[in-house]
Formats: C-alpha cells, sequence, structure tokens
C-alpha cells in the first residue's frame, strides 16, 4: 500500500496520543496529517483539506467521536459523508462499540495502540473497504464482516423481517 499517498486526520483532544498517532504514521511513510482537538475543529479541518482516512477518539470534549461520525454521515453539510474512519477507544465495552458502530464507523483500535494496530486498520480500511448502505436510520459502511452464504431471502437482516410481517397485519 502506498501509504505516502494517504491524507489522514486525526482527531483526538489528547495531544500527546496525536503525537504517538502521527509518529506512527510517520514511520510508515504517511506525509499528510491533520489533526483536531476535537469533532468539531475535526469537521472544519475536512473542510479546509481533503481528506482520505479519518482516525479519531471515542472520548473527546465537547464534540465526541461518536457525535463527530454521526455528523459526518448524517449532516446535510458534511465535507465526506463516505470518508473511513478508524474509531480509537480505551473504552471498548460492548455498549460503546456498538453505539460507535451505530452511528457509522468503518474500523476500531483499542488502546494501548501498536504500530501493528494502526497498520492493520489502514490495510483494512483501505484495501477492504466495505459498501455504504443507506436506510430509514443509518448511513454508512456496511456492518456486516461476512457474507453469510446459507442466507437465501431478501432481507439483509432478522428484524426486517419482522417489521414486514407487522406491516402485513
Amino acid at each position: 500500500m502506498r501509504y505516502d499517498l494517504l491524507k489522514i486526520l486525526l482527531v483526538d483532544d489528547n495531544h500527546y496520543m496525536r503525537v504517538l498517532l502521527a509518529e506512527i504514521l510517520r514511520a510508515i511513510g504517511v506525509k499528510d496529517i491533520f489533526e483536531a482537538n476535537d469533532g468539531a475543529e475535526g469537521l472544519q479541518m475536512m473542510r479546509d483539506h481533503p481528506v482520505d482516512i479519518v482516525m479519531t477518539d471515542l472520548s473527546m470534549q465537547p464534540l465526541d467521536g461518536i457525535d463527530f461520525v454521526r455528523l459526518l454521515r448524517n449532516s446535510p453539510d458534511s465535507p465526506n459523508q463516505m470518508a473511513p474512519v478508524i474509531m480509537i477507544t480505551g473504552h471498548s465495552t460492548f455498549a460503546r462499540v456498538n453505539e460507535a458502530r451505530e452511528a457509522g464507523v468503518n474500523e476500531f483500535l483499542a488502546k494501548p495502540l501498536t504500530a501493528r494496530g494502526v497498520i492493520e486498520r489502514l490495510h483494512q480500511a483501505v484495501e477492504h473497504p466495505r459498501p455504504y448502505v443507506r436506510s430509514d436510520d443509518y448511513f454508512g459502511p456496511d456492518r456486516r464482516r461476512r457474507h453469510d452464504a446459507k442466507y437465501q431471502g431478501p432481507f439483509r437482516r432478522s428484524t426486517d423481517a419482522q417489521r414486514e410481517i407487522s406491516n402485513a397485519s
């Protein structure tokens, strides 16, 4: 992969975490690295500069990573609704990961960070992107990782079948 061609935005309110990430990215050849202190600044940075990938922390103030991703995916004035987002978190509880996933995050990277983890998530986002889907209450990357060869129906989720049954009643 040509890391030297990537333009990456780091969104984190912790200056030292941004420095660590930037050093890892520079070590693998990334040249264009932009930084923002929170989600609001990150959105403005994306309006000012073309960005290929966003790496954002989950917990920030005043606009956290989940709200940032929701705005990026759904706001009418979003600078790039389809930008891949790698969520960095030390709060990898099921509830928080699921909340970020429902907001439209592409990949997760758990703290403590390693160079290998950063490279693997970048590779996944660039070399194996998931298609984007839009539904009544979601826009973002397809949340399914695997293709189920046994699936034969028109619905993509079990709740769709239940909703269809409820609507027919």
